[in-house]
């Protein structure tokens, strides 16, 4: 059992909403990105969980069905954000070059 943040009334641990005041107790952003070629019909779900300090990858099949799920911590996520902005830094420097 926890005090709902909003209320302070008492809320047992597998509630995301409190009872009394309907006050949200888990802060999550959610985004979908579409699969693409061999994976079309498919999407990755990216769950951020701003308290919990993780953030949660899961594949959706055609059927609306998670497939698979993987958590990272926040420091793995900071890592993830550095290689994927990679291409930008580099993409950027080879136009560059070419031109």
């Amino acid at each position: 059992m926890h005090a709902c943040r909003q209320c302070g009334g008492s809320i047992g641990d597998e509630y995301r909403f409190c009872p009394w005041c309907a006050a949200p107790q888990r802060v999550k952003l959610v985004e979908f990105f579409a699969g693409t070629g061999a994976e079309t019909g498919k999407a990755l779900r990216v769950s951020r969980y701003t308290d919990e300090g993780h953030v949660r990858f899961s594949v959706w099949n055609e059927s609306g069905v998670a497939e698979a799920a993987v958590s990272i911590d926040e420091r793995e996520a900071e890592r993830l954000t550095s290689f994927l902005g990679v291409r930008d830094r580099f993409g950027g420097l080879l136009e560059r070059l070419r031109a």
